[in-house]
């Protein structure tokens, strides 16, 4: 018998805790209002620009102003475009990235703190090349909508600087004529699930 009323105990605890989770609310990416830029200098003297042409964004949040929300980001390595096939070929390759072995970067924040007005510093984990390491990027939170979708929508542009060599990605820029350090950056609009 007291074996019985532990488990209803465990199953009530359980319940409990499940539903108290569900007072959270998700949002997930809008694929046709999203994208995700990387721009690196070429030797000195231009920028060349690139997307993922697959990622995806999760987050989950009680607060209106999202500053307890948890933010996870997933990029398809295999869905990097420059523009130039050759140039994302060898992106792909054992040059670079290593798709093959690692086809998946993965952000998961820490912290998401409001520094003023719509203003916010988004600070977690980046994982890339099999590497993890600390990153922070500057967000700008560009409001609410109802869009076509009829979900309640907010929209956010996220800005910072990785530095490749971190993540031993590519040879060196002296080699390659590739900085060293690549903007991102990412226009993302989040519906309500």
């Amino acid at each position: 018998m007291k074996t019985l009323n532990n488990r209803m105990v465990l199953l009530v605890t359980a319940l409990i805790i499940s539903v108290t989770s569900f007072g959270q609310t998700k949002w997930t990416t809008d694929k046709n209002h999203a994208q995700l830029h990387f721009s690196a200098v070429h030797f000195g003297i231009s920028h060349i620009d690139g997307i993922f042409k697959t990622f995806e964004v999760g987050l989950i949040s009680e607060k209106k102003d999202f500053t307890d929300a948890k933010i996870e980001m997933t990029a398809d390595i295999k869905s990097i475009s420059t523009q130039v096939d050759m140039r994302d070929a060898d992106l792909k390759s054992k040059n670079w990235f290593e798709a093959e072995k690692f086809p998946v970067l993965v952000f998961k924040s820490k912290s998401f703190t409001k520094v003023k007005g719509n203003d916010y510093i988004l600070s977690g984990y980046m994982t890339m090349h099999g590497i993890t390491k600390p990153i922070s990027f500057n967000v700008v939170f560009n409001g609410w909508a109802v869009t076509m979708s009829k979900k309640q929508t907010a929209g956010f542009t996220v800005k910072g600087k990785i530095k490749r060599s971190d993540f031993k990605i590519g040879d060196t820029p002296i080699k390659t004529g590739v900085g060293d350090v690549i903007e991102v950056w990412a226009n993302v609009e989040i519906g309500k699930n």
